[in-house]
């Protein structure tokens, strides 16, 4: 199938070609028509298969030839990161349909507010924002919605786990009700389909590959105490032709502290974390995305929809205490038709959250051999977690009977 089957506009079609993109994806194939028939949808689908294209493409379609000056669609995010992407994307895809947008988001420049408030005052085609932005924006009384015609919320599940409920239930309800709703999710909690079944009506349903890695993604685990660590990923990237590597860690500090442990040992690594104003976060981007380094340490903040080509490998530095987490962040390899490797590292006191998440896909993942130059190795069973160790990781110290209490957070 292709685009021109999904009875596209020409001149949408070019802009996809001028952009390499050939054939729909999955997910673009099932909900572009059910879209574009006018149909409420709420689609699941897992991160790197096509999800911002299966709707932006439709209604950017659909807006080509409604251009009145008043905003007709708004797509609500989780994060900055990925409003500015499907900004980006949007510019792309509408190059020659004459379709306007503007990102709306906070901790920008001192500037971008009076910006922002201009695009909407002037009635963009689309607005993308995130919900406590847009909601500053719609408070002061100068947003016309009067004309919106489609309500899009991308990630809705994150968006739902970041506790956006209500400013998302405020937004909905100032919106016409008359509208095309459409809810994109890579996972179905109840909450979502609590929200569906609240504000959609007659929807349709997609639901493609839930929960499971892409199909070109090389999985592998090792068992290595948390002393062990930096040792292990010297030995994975030190002398290796890697241009892409992103290194999860759980919290804002581990990020940091792995940052500095990387480029003491000649590691070209940056960290992005939620500490960094927006500008730094759009440079460590941009420059990552532009090959100016090779490894990006990061948390969750990058896990879910941004969009980054050719990633050679993806580490996580601790399993994930959501399994629904790994997934995302695996996700970030592979994406579309490419491959990628994805290694996570399991210590003692995670085997039990990495068994569940081996339960959620469905397959074992290979357990590899540690190199020589370390010693000694976790067995792969359950012992009983302190809950001081949950989620915690540290980077430094020897291995001590009883473990170290004092592992940082």
């Amino acid at each position: 199938m292709t685009f021109t089957e999904l009875k596209l506009d020409a001149q949408l079609i070019e802009g996809l070609e001028t952009m390499g993109i050939v054939n729909p994806t999955p997910i673009q194939k099932q909900a572009i028509p059910l879209i574009l028939e006018g149909n409420d949808l709420i689609a699941c689908a897992q991160t790197g298969t096509g999800k911002t294209a299966a709707f932006l493409l439709p209604v950017c379609n659909e807006l080509m030839a409604k251009n009145d000056g008043k905003i007709k669609c708004i797509i609500i995010v989780p994060t900055r990161e990925l409003a500015i992407q499907i900004d980006h994307q949007l510019q792309g895809f509408a190059y020659f349909a004459g379709v306007s947008s503007f990102a709306v988001y906070g901790g920008g420049e001192s500037t971008a507010w009076e910006m922002q408030k201009k695009a909407i005052k002037q009635g963009a085609d689309i607005i993308i924002a995130t919900p406590g932005r847009f909601l500053s924006h719609m408070n002061f009384g100068y947003m016309d919605l009067s004309g919106v015609e489609y309500l899009v919320l991308d990630e809705a599940d994150r968006m739902l786990d970041m506790g956006f409920n209500e400013d998302i239930t405020t937004i909905i309800k100032e919106l016409p009700a008359k509208k095309q709703s459409l809810f994109f999710s890579a996972t179905m909690p109840n909450e979502i389909k609590n929200l569906a079944n609240k504000f959609l009506t007659n929807h349709k349903e997609i639901s493609i590959a839930l929960s499971k890695p892409a199909e070109g993604i090389l999985q592998g685990a090792y068992l290595v105490y948390d002393s062990d660590k930096i040792k292990l990923t010297q030995s994975l990237l030190k002398g290796k032709d890697l241009k892409s590597v992103i290194i999860f860690s759980q919290t804002k500090k581990n990020v940091k502290q792995l940052e500095k442990e990387l480029c003491a040992i000649g590691i070209n690594a940056q960290s992005l974390h939620a500490d960094l104003d927006q500008s730094k976060r759009e440079e460590v981007l941009r420059n990552f995305k532009n090959n100016n380094f090779n490894v990006m340490v990061a948390t969750d903040i990058v896990a879910r929809g941004i969009d980054i080509e050719n990633i050679d490998l993806v580490i996580n530095y601790e399993v994930p205490k959501d399994a629904e987490d790994y997934v995302h962040r695996v996700g970030r390899t592979a994406r579309a038709a490419s491959t990628g490797v994805a290694l996570t590292f399991i210590n003692q006191y995670d085997v039990k959250d990495f068994m569940d998440i081996e339960k959620l896909i469905g397959n074992e993942v290979r357990k590899i051999a540690l190199p020589a130059i370390i010693e000694s190795a976790p067995e792969y069973k359950v012992v009983k977690s302190k809950s001081t160790f949950k989620g915690k990781s540290k980077f430094k110290g020897k291995r001590k009977s009883g473990y170290n209490k004092k592992r940082s957070q």
